[in-house]
């Protein structure tokens, strides 16, 4: 197996490759469109919180059918991510890759046509199903084609995607809604337009020559590496082996700690921003900010500040050093918040301006870990178990926070999100590797 070491120069520096201009337009486009399919997933989510108020009014629902409504999309994560990755794993990349995203357009344009309840949750849960199940074929696809020395930055670009997504919607939604009065199913239905521009794009990408060599077709793989990725990497790309796809293997005790990890991880960073993102007016208005809805904006924009730091970030710093010590820093800021709730309102918002940018930078580790650290024939399988995993602290966040404000006050509500924090900070000192500079090979063996 190729070391770390041998990829520098002897004078230690990282080896200028070359690159075929040809397979420079690839990988950009192929980053792109998969980081489109991160977008649309911020997109879905940002923009339902902001249209429940006109959907209630408009089809008269209930207390559990607004709660049913708004988690549809991280129902249909949390079952698309395993059953995706699963698929992934077996049936290749290439197809699902296509289909995954053909399911999210048909469900966007159905929302346009909704007349109850029943209707938009099944459309809803549906299309979250295919943003989830994207997750795990996306990243993996994304992995198994990116050059060593820019993988960490092109997956962590995909986070920056999603955030994107979601403070577009959020702003777009906003203004939709209260300055042009725009129908809500008009504003669901604009996912509609980013959804028929990336499954376009998506048509002819080729398949994952890993897989393919995984499943017995070597040849078939070793002229695509050829084809699409650079010298160094179609190196390790002849290496791969067949072997039997189990998901169970997972749990196997070569993985079960990598499994533990990527899900722990993705949890403890998405509970607290799920909770904070989503009631952030509700929560600064409680400590003194009369105007919620612009700081919460503020936030995500330093949310997609934190996001591109990491991005730029990660091939000189490292992954370990994005993971761990922004998680401490974003739990003294909520610490800051949760012990002294009435200092003044412009020193609660510069802690969670601070909780929100740390947040963001160890955040962008969830697109890049979960797609280094399990082998090709699972790999999937991997991201979309911790997929799921993280769609029930989204949803945890989501909804026990306005449970916890009114029982136990916001003071105390801060103190358990930082704790939270540092259950990730922790798993992360003990168990996140350094993967940087490593092959994809080295890098599924790091855990």
């Amino acid at each position: 197996m190729q070391s770390t070491v041998s990829r520098r120069s002897e004078d230690g520096s990282k080896p200028q490759l070359g690159t075929d201009p040809k397979k420079s337009r690839f990988l950009i486009k192929l980053s792109g469109v998969i980081a489109g399919g991160m977008f649309i997933d911020g997109f879905i989510l940002g923009g339902i919180g902001l249209v429940i108020p006109a959907m209630t009014a408009d089809l008269g629902l209930s207390f559990v059918w607004q709660g049913l409504i708004g988690a549809s999309a991280l129902i249909g994560i949390f079952l698309g991510g395993p059953l995706g990755g699963y698929f992934a794993d077996k049936f290749g990349r290439k197809p699902m890759f296509i289909i995954d995203l053909a399911i999210f357009l048909a469900g966007s344009v159905a929302q346009f046509f909704v007349t109850d309840e029943i209707q938009l949750f099944i459309i809803r849960l549906l299309m979250g199903m295919a943003i989830g199940a994207d997750y795990a074929i996306g990243w993996p696809l994304l992995a198994e084609f990116a050059p060593t020395r820019l993988r960490g930055k092109l997956l962590a670009f995909q986070e920056v995607a999603w955030y994107v997504g979601y403070l577009l919607a959020y702003a777009v939604g906003y203004y939709m809604s209260s300055a042009l009065s725009a129908d809500w199913r008009i504003i669901l239905g604009m996912s509609t337009v980013p959804s028929l521009i990336v499954f376009l794009l998506r048509l002819g990408t080729p398949e994952s020559p890993r897989w393919l060599i995984s499943k017995g077709r070597v040849e078939e793989g070793h002229a695509i590496a050829r084809e699409y990725m650079e010298e160094a990497e179609v190196e390790d790309v002849i290496r791969e082996e067949v072997r039997k796809t189990s998901v169970w293997r997972l749990f196997s005790p070569q993985y079960r700690k990598a499994t533990a990890f990527v899900s722990i991880y993705w949890v403890c960073n998405v509970t607290p921003y799920f909770a904070i993102a989503t009631f952030a007016p509700i929560v600064l208005e409680s400590f003194g900010l009369e105007d919620g809805l612009t700081g919460a904006l503020l936030l995500n924009g330093f949310v997609v500040a934190g996001a591109l730091a990491a991005m730029f970030l990660i091939e000189r710093v490292g992954r370990r050093k994005l993971a761990i010590p922004p998680q401490w820093i974003g739990a003294a800021a909520l610490i800051v918040i949760g012990l002294f709730a009435q200092v003044s309102p412009l020193i609660i918002l510069t802690c969670f301006i601070l909780f929100s940018f740390a947040n963001a930078v160890s955040t962008a580790l969830t697109g890049v870990y979960p797609g280094e650290v399990f082998p090709t024939e699972i790999r999937g399988a991997g991201v979309g178990f911790a997929t799921a995993v993280s769609r029930i602290g989204a949803a945890a966040g989501t909804f026990i926070l306005p449970l916890s404000v009114s029982g136990l006050g916001v003071g105390v509500t801060m103190l358990i999100a930082a704790g939270i924090c540092v259950i990730g900070a922790v798993i992360s000192q003990m168990w996140a590797p350094e993967t940087r500079g490593m092959s994809l090979s080295e890098a599924s063996a790091s855990v």
